[in-house]
């Protein structure tokens, strides 16, 4: 019996189920690699970008009524993305297979008409609610007086029929627009090359709050040395408020 069990032990099979001493254990073959994801036809493409151009179409319209952009910028940039739409599909109506419609998009021209749409600050002038005097212009702010100080003035008297409550803007000649602030002692009116937008108008009124903050001691006396203010506002001229 013990003769058997030995013999067995022995035997090639029983050698073959253990791998030999030191000898690296087996290693599964890789599968084979799979194929590279077939090319998009021309079609395909044409359609893709399509969509993408509606999804920037889609976004502009978020961005308008959020208030980020203008109504320059609105209508400039749709403008530009429906033309190249049309542009595409005839193409694509003419010769699906070619893709000469790639030669005819303009990608990247959307930012230069935003840039170019995009409302600037040109100048400011700071007057003093109490007195109406002028405190300090900041910048090219180029407009008669004879055309502001009425403006001013009937701001200052809250006129609803003109300037309503809060912050206000108002075209000027040329295309420019003329925005008032109102702050507890000064009036902000800051000259922008077109119309700005509400977020700009946003910051517009955060940059007056933040000038009479820091001059708060120095407005609040009864006679004010401009020469002592501190003024943030020229960071911002021919910028994007």
């Amino acid at each position: 019996m013990l003769k058997r069990f030995f013999d067995k032990l022995r035997s090639p099979s029983s050698q073959q189920d253990a791998p030999p001493r030191g000898a690296a254990p087996s290693v599964p073959k890789p599968s084979a690699t799979p194929p590279p994801p077939s090319k998009p036809t021309t079609l395909e493409e044409s359609q893709a970008y399509l969509a993408k151009v509606q999804e920037k179409i889609n976004k502009l319209a978020e961005e308008f009524a959020a208030g980020i952009i203008n109504r320059g910028q609105f209508q400039e940039l749709y403008d530009h993305y429906r033309r190249e739409q049309q542009t595409v599909k005839r193409w694509i109506e003419m010769d699906p297979k070619s893709e000469a419609w790639k030669e005819l998009t303009t990608e990247g021209k959307s930012v230069v008409i935003r840039q170019q749409h995009t409302a600037k600050v040109m100048g400011y002038a700071i007057y003093e609610n109490t007195s109406g005097m002028p405190l300090s212009t900041i910048g090219e702010f180029e407009v008669e007086p004879d055309l502001f100080v009425p403006m001013l003035s009937s701001y200052r008297t809250a006129t609803q029929e003109i300037f309503g409550a809060g912050m206000s803007s108002t075209e000027i000649e040329g295309g420019r627009r003329l925005s008032f602030v109102p702050g507890e002692f000064t009036t902000l009116m800051a000259l922008f090359s077109s119309d700005p937008a509400p977020k700009q108008m946003d910051s517009l009124e955060e940059l007056h709050l933040l000038f009479e903050r820091a001059n708060r001691t120095l407005l609040s006396r009864e006679r004010v040395n401009p020469d002592e203010l501190v003024f943030p506002h020229s960071y911002f001229l021919g910028r994007m408020q």
